[in-house]
């Protein structure tokens, strides 16, 4: 919005408004606008979830220091996905479609994380929406999504192929080209990148959830993942280097960079709140967001094989979840003392406060790795 009407239409009458037209500059105000939006509404979105009484329920089964944040506000994934939307909206190019795809995904797995933190708040329990009911919802939101990539792959916009790491040549198409021909089964042509599609997105949406177990972490490993995320995306979009790091450039993908920037701004001011001890829980209205647009830029920027080292620290929590239960139905016994990861430290002795800051800087370690294989590939 800001970006139409100071740049495209009032830069011939103040020359100083070109500025505007920077990438660079758009993303570092898109930031602080979404840091501000949060550390200038959190304390009224707080003072309101109080005021309803929209607190979170804690499972008995959980560590017991855990009992005493039974009644912290929860839901503040609201003022997360409000940070995010609206410097995205005031800063980015609003013709650009991939923008909107961003915002598309952010507020639909945001309506899906409300409507299963409501449920519990309604029904004073510690679950909502059933597990069948959930997926269900992020794998539709995730089929519209793909179909709109696919109909702007139709129009050259976008591509269907992988960029593999460490192989520059190797761009393995996901649209089964020899189905194409047939008129009345080309649709599964595009069944496998469907499904990948929305493995990719799903799974990172519930990875984010399952690691918002304590204060602070899952936000604190966000703002590392979706920065590592934007600079992928700057580079993604740039001639220059994209040519020097042998990536296939993708123009228009460059302008979420703006959505990207918006993300680590909002995570950053939401941090403030959700800091050990923390004042406000983001739900699960703010971690299905926060991990549905983290996959869907990832899909979109096409460095969908590079997410789990982006965001590493979510997949190992999801894998300790994956791996504890299928240990128990198989075998009746555990790996771990409790799963997700962050509670099986827990209660092995590690403090809250030393839990959250070493998977921080596990995240980190894994962000740098995956920017890295950039110049190896």
């Amino acid at each position: 919005m800001l970006y139409w009407l100071l740049y495209l239409k009032l830069q011939h009458f103040v020359p100083p408004f070109r500025i505007f037209r920077y990438l660079t500059f758009r993303t570092a105000f898109s930031s602080l606008t979404a840091l501000f939006t949060a550390l200038i509404v959190g304390p009224l979105v707080i003072k309101r979830l109080r005021e309803f009484q929209i607190g979170q329920f804690i499972r008995e089964e959980g560590p017991k220091a855990h009992q005493k944040k039974a009644g912290t506000p929860t839901m503040g994934g609201l003022l997360i996905a409000i940070a995010i939307v609206v410097p995205t909206l005031l800063w980015a190019d609003l013709s650009n479609r991939f923008v909107w795809i961003a915002v598309f995904a952010t507020c639909a797995f945001a309506a899906i994380g409300f409507t299963d933190d409501y449920t519990k708040v309604t029904h004073r329990r510690n679950l909502g929406l059933t597990g069948r009911a959930k997926l269900g919802l992020q794998i539709a939101t995730s089929v519209v999504i793909s179909v709109l990539l696919i109909a702007m792959q139709t129009r050259g916009i976008y591509s269907t192929r992988l960029i593999v790491p460490f192989f520059k040549q190797f761009h393995p198409d996901l649209v089964v080209q020899s189905l194409e021909r047939y008129p009345h089964i080309w649709p599964l042509a595009f069944l496998p990148f469907v499904a990948f599609v929305a493995l990719v997105i799903v799974g990172s949406s519930n990875a984010v959830n399952l690691t918002d177990g304590l204060d602070g972490l899952a936000i604190g490993c966000t703002v590392i993942a979706a920065g590592a995320l934007t600079v992928l995306t700057y580079v993604s979009g740039h001639a220059t280097f994209a040519t020097y790091l042998e990536i296939p450039r993708m123009p228009q993908v460059g302008e979420l960079t703006i959505f990207g920037g918006a993300m680590v701004g909002s995570s950053i001011g939401f941090l403030w709140y959700n800091a050990h001890p923390a004042e406000v829980f983001m739900g699960d209205v703010g971690s299905l967001a926060l991990g549905g647009a983290i996959g869907t830029v990832a899909v979109m920027i096409k460095q969908e094989l590079l997410l789990p080292f982006i965001g590493g620290v979510f997949v190992i929590e999801a894998l300790s979840v994956i791996l504890q239960v299928g240990s128990y139905k198989l075998r009746k016994k555990r790996i771990f003392k409790m799963a997700p990861i962050h509670h099986h430290f827990e209660l092995m002795g590690w403090s809250e406060s030393k839990i959250i800051v070493r998977f921080w800087i596990a995240s980190l370690v894994f962000a740098l790795f995956a920017l890295t294989t950039l110049k190896l590939r």
